[in-house]
């Protein structure tokens, strides 16, 4: 029940400071591990970190003060990496959680306005609505057909009604508005709440590692035993062959050093979590991890039409009565169709938040008659309900006079109106003239029950069927763009809406939307098999008056044909659906904190161009990280042989590379590959691609081979110039430097060549990423201190190489990379070919 006159003028500033002071703020607070605890408890644990420690530990054991100072500050500078990442990683996470937080309406200083939930005080006049999660306990002052979801409390799924005047008169934080509005009194707030006493915090849930991150932390471990595996092996041939326990140890070290790619784990967690920082910078937030990895296969987005595809800027465009039988503006209304428009806001609420409910609202008030809704108060409702819907108000006045109001679908009024044949015809036809120019519609009926004893069910009144109000919701400037991209990129689009078929197919004809000669309603769609949907799904793009079980079913009838689903969606009944689609999307503004709950992205401003965005970040996101990792796969490879090789086959110099040369190349590569690639521009073509298959595998064969040909082609330079030097008679430490500069310029280019596996490095050097070029030279300034600075050439075990020993050295490791771009040459012309 509701009182039309409610009056409440909320707290005061002073009020809610003292309400502060008093009762703190409105969180959950659970005892938890602080971020900066995780990371260095995670840091201890680092394979890298504990190598490097023993290495120093046996290098001061055996006497080796400067190298063991040396390998204690790569631990340092390691674990300032390490920190740093894992902080900009959780900087990032902590900002999208603050950003997700949600809002809440108050009435203060006699003024609506929305703050942060954590704000809310013991005291507020809070306005919950359809869709809302409430976020504090309460006391109902007034209600408007108001029914509250308490499953999280009482395993219930079935929706509970609720009114001041009822016994059950209280709400709970962590429940959900099924229906209506309503405005409590704050009574309880963070801990003292129900749900904070029961003690649940979704704080306290373990986030699930998603498939990739299991996939390279797989990875990594099956490296680390092999690394282990090998460490020891090589450890027990040196040790038999020298019997020097210090020596055959540290040889054995630099094997294990080289093999163990901790740059992976930390490059993933720094993509992901940078990732998610860029899409919200981009008005896209990202509420779950693998949703960056499934962005960019998307190959399917189900859209709602009304505020997604449309502007959701409800204007009453028609009035249409029955009895005058003539479609007509609002303004030139006869006193049959002011009729019509006069019935259908009776049958809305009285305080309206839904945009067809404020329409009609707003040109009641716009009526040269008095304003009759002060005389009158609802004594009963029945809410939107059934299949198709309707919603019915009785109000009546203190002498009696009763107002028996419904709307809703057209089929639903007709269904419960006496019409004749010719009739029904002649309504038919006028919704096919009005729905022909995009307008929705909703039929109007009145009732003249006169008994207090109400039916059960607003279907069991006796309607007279007045007519019909239309709507105009104009499409959105830019959807036809937005359209044409997701087409350019290889994604389906279906629109998925409550509407009716003509209403949609003509928005659809406006902008372009491609597929408009097949759709389905709900009611068809839930006669159809399983077998029979999953066929018809994909040959349909347009679905109407659908309902959520509808909606559900289209998912999981796409899933089944193997498409990666995006679905948008902004209702309560969108909740079972978005929380099914690989890619839930909820609108920021106009979607209920439901639909918010069970997504996995929110696009604040409504706009579906954003989506484009954000499968194009997705996309950029996973390519650069794939970039990362084949480049850490690549450039492993020759330090793990040229370690290997020489020692095992007891080549002239068995010991060409030390712990110290190995974590210095350790500490080029994991800048280059978590900052270079991470900040790599989107390719051209990357939105002019098919969807990459969500696959299990991170890597297909071919790529894998790829980068196993490229890191086996540095080996043969990095071992060509050993034998080279060799044979020239050079000392060890003459060739080590040689080798060691074919890895650093083979470093160099092979970040320059794998930018792309397509475009040649002429393309990509246009590329704007200003890191490029700042850690090219730093690495190269470092060499060439490394080089000429004698202390540090000294240190290192390098020799003084002359300008031609320089350049041979640094051509191999140019050419040991270089021939990539002949097989980039080949594709392209094959491509270009086509």
């Amino acid at each position: 029940m509701t009182d039309n006159n409610f009056d409440n003028k909320g707290l005061t500033d002073e009020q809610v400071l003292l309400a502060q002071k008093q009762h703190g703020q409105n969180t959950l607070n659970f005892k938890k591990e602080s971020g900066a605890l995780q990371a260095l408890n995670s840091l201890v644990r680092e394979p890298m970190i504990i190598l490097l420690l023993v290495a120093a530990l046996i290098y001061y054991a055996s006497g080796q003060t400067a190298d063991a100072i040396f390998l204690t500050s790569a631990i340092i500078i390691v674990s300032v990496i390490s920190l740093y990442q894992d902080s900009r990683s959780r900087n990032a996470l902590q900002k999208l959680k603050d950003f997700t937080q949600p809002t809440c309406q108050v009435i203060r200083n006699s003024t609506t306005v929305q703050i942060k939930s954590e704000d809310l005080v013991v005291g507020d006049t809070l306005i919950i609505e359809e869709g809302a999660s409430i976020t504090a306990d309460g006391i109902i002052i007034h209600s408007n057909d108001f029914s509250v979801n308490e499953s999280i409390l009482t395993g219930e799924s079935f929706a509970v009604f609720k009114d001041k005047t009822k016994q059950d008169n209280l709400i709970f934080k962590g429940t959900t508005v099924a229906s209506g509005l309503a405005i409590v009194t704050v009574t309880h707030i963070g801990n003292q709440t129900k749900l904070g006493k029961i003690g649940q915090s979704l704080e306290s849930i373990q986030e699930e590692k998603t498939p990739l991150e299991k996939q390279i932390n797989n990875f990594v471990k099956k490296l680390v035993i092999g690394g282990a595996i090998v460490f020891i092996i090589v450890w027990a041939i040196n040790y038999a062959h020298s019997r020097n326990l210090t020596d055959s140890l540290l040889k054995a070290l630099t094997l294990a050093m080289s093999i163990l790619p901790e740059e992976i784990p930390m490059a993933f967690t720094a993509f992901m979590a940078i990732g998610a920082w860029r899409l919200m910078k981009m008005g896209i937030v990202v509420k779950q991890m693998k949703t960056v990895e499934t962005l960019g296969s998307a190959t399917v987005i189900c859209t709602d039409k009304t505020g997604t595809i449309t502007q959701n800027k409800m204007s009453l465009a028609n009035l249409y009565a029955l009895q005058s039988n003539r479609i007509v503006k609002p303004e030139d209304a006869n006193d049959q169709e002011t009729a019509v428009l006069v019935t259908a806001m009776w049958a809305s609420e009285p305080i309206p938040f839904d945009r067809m409910e404020i329409a009609l609202h707003t040109a009641y008030g716009k009526l040269n008659t008095q304003d009759q809704r002060p005389s009158f108060k609802m004594i009963h409702e029945y809410p939107l309900e059934g299949k198709p819907p309707m919603m019915t108000h009785i109000f009546e006045k203190t002498n009696g006079e009763r107002i028996i109001a419904a709307k809703g679908a057209p089929e639903a009024i007709i269904n419960v109106s006496n019409l004749s044949t010719t009739e029904k015809n002649q309504i038919q036809e006028v919704i096919k003239s009005i729905t022909s120019n995009g307008y929705r519609v909703l039929a109007v009926g009145q009732s003249a029950f006169k008994s207090n004893d109400f039916p059960q069910t607003q279907q069991e009144f006796q309607f007279t069927f007045l007519g019909i109000v239309a709507f105009y919701d104009p499409p959105k400037d830019n959807i036809e763009a937005v359209l044409n991209k997701f087409y350019d990129a290889g994604i389906l689009v279906k629109i998925v809406t409550g509407d009716n078929a003509e209403t949609t197919t003509a928005i659809a004809k406006q902008i372009g939307f491609k597929g408009i000669q097949h759709s389905l309603s709900g009611a068809q769609l839930m006669k159809l098999s399983d077998q029979e949907l999953q066929a018809k799904v994909m040959q349909t793009n347009i679905f109407t008056r659908m309902f959520p079980e509808a909606k559900l079913r289209i998912i999981n009838a796409l899933k089944a044909n193997n498409q990666i689903v995006a679905m948008t969606g902004d209702g309560v009944n969108d909740g079972p659906a978005l929380k099914a689609a690989h890619i839930g999307i909820a609108m920021g503004k106009k979607g209920t904190e439901i639909a918010k709950q069970a997504a996995s992205l929110i696009l604040l401003e409504d706009d579906l161009s954003k989506m484009v965005d954000a499968i194009a970040m997705g996309r950029r996101i996973y390519t650069n990280l794939k970039k990362a990792i084949q480049y850490i796969i690549s450039i492993h490879i020759p330090i793990i042989l040229t370690v290997f090789i020489p020692l095992v086959l007891g080549w002239m110099y068995p010991n060409i590379l030390s712990p110290v040369h190995v974590i210095f190349l350790e500490l080029i590569m994991g800048p280059t590959c978590s900052i270079i690639f991470e900040n790599e521009p989107i390719e051209k073509n990357t939105m002019l691609q098919q969807p990459r298959p969500f696959i299990t595998s991170f890597f297909n064969w071919k790529e894998l081979t790829t980068s196993i040909i490229q890191g086996l082609a540095i080996t043969a330079g990095t071992l060509s110039v050993y034998q080279y030097s060799v044979a020239q008679g050079m000392e060890e430490a003459h060739t080590r430097t040689m080798v060691f500069i074919v890895l650093i310029v083979a470093n160099i280019f092979l970040t320059l060549v794998n930018r792309s596996f397509y475009y040649s490095i002429l393309t990509t050097m246009r590329y704007k990423n200003n890191l490029v070029l700042l850690i090219i030279a730093i690495t190269v300034i470092i060499t060439g201190l490394l080089l000429f600075i004698p202390v540090l050439n000294n240190f290192f075990g390098f020799a003084t190489l002359t300008a031609a020993q320089i350049f041979i050295a640094a051509l191999i490791g140019f050419v040991s990379v270089i021939w990539y771009e002949l097989v980039k040459l080949k594709v392209r012309t094959k491509n270009t070919a086509k």
